[in-house]
């Protein structure tokens, strides 16, 4: 019995080091992780730039080839484009999906503070990039817009109009005659400007981020080519919209994520 005290001072010590040592395997572990982690990151940054980079060159390949103008010719002709007014396209994809773009960015405002569903597996940055970047992205394409000297198909002289088609990277030297501010497509954006959803979910939840994507680009496209059925825009349009948000999207993600590392972030996480 005078030795059970000793036996159990060892026992002790013997669990604590155990402990210790797992500890310290962990902490390994992780900072190995970490270090691996960080080049998979800028690899993965170098995917992306060099995928902006080729959907560019792609952009401007189309603005070349002229299609623009023979696709929408299968919508319209000199008389003009007949479904212009038709009621699905103007009143449930143009009218409807823009309040419904308008109540969804809204309710991402509202989540910043108070998530629900998948947005509870965001911290409160990323929340906030969440609902920061759809804003952003309109404003740009709407800020394009109202400078542009690109005029609609519907006011250009093929399909009754007075203007004449000029590819975009002639617009600055030689206006196309029309009223202009038809270019980037303004209402492809209420699609497109949700791609930020991507990069919010792409480090919590890859399938999640992976879904939203889709969904974002298959809502502005959809809204894109209502548009380009009625005249009101070409393909490139929609084509560079997306681009755009895209770009918006990618920049909003650096400076979120500079902002996490950052005094300011630290604060932002802490009151939420």
């Amino acid at each position: 019995m005078g030795l059970q005290p000793g036996g159990n001072a060892f026992i002790i010590f013997n669990n604590q080091y155990t402990h210790a040592a797992l500890c310290a395997t962990a902490l390994k572990e992780g900072l190995r992780r970490d270090a691996e982690a960080a080049p998979m990151q800028s690899f993965s940054n170098r995917h992306l730039a060099a995928f902006t980079a080729a959907l560019a060159l792609l952009l401007l390949a189309w603005d070349f080839s002229g299609l623009d103008l023979a696709l929408a010719h299968g919508f319209g002709g000199a008389a003009g484009f007949p479904l212009r007014d038709n009621t699905f396209l103007t009143v449930v994809l143009h009218d409807g999906a823009r309040r419904l773009a308008w109540l969804l960015a809204l309710g991402l405002c509202v989540a910043v503070w108070w998530p629900v569903g998948w947005l509870l597996r965001l911290p409160v940055n990323r929340r906030l990039q969440l609902a920061a970047t759809p804003l952003l992205a309109v404003l740009v394409v709407g800020a394009l817009k109202s400078f542009s000297t690109a005029s609609c198909p519907w006011s250009m002289a093929d399909f009754g109009g007075v203007a004449h088609y000029t590819p975009h990277w002639q617009h600055l030297l030689t206006p196309d005659g029309g009223s202009g501010q038809c270019f980037p497509g303004g209402h492809a954006a209420s699609g497109f400007a949700f791609v930020g959803g991507y990069f919010a979910f792409r480090e919590t939840a890859p399938v999640i981020a992976r879904g939203w994507l889709a969904a974002a680009l298959l809502a502005g496209g959809v809204l894109g080519l209502a548009q380009q059925i009625r005249g009101a825009h070409f393909t490139s349009h929609t084509l560079w919209t997306a681009f755009i948000c895209w770009c918006v999207a990618w920049a909003m993600d650096g400076l979120f994520t500079r902002l996490a590392l950052s005094p300011l972030g630290q604060d932002i996480g802490e009151a939420a």
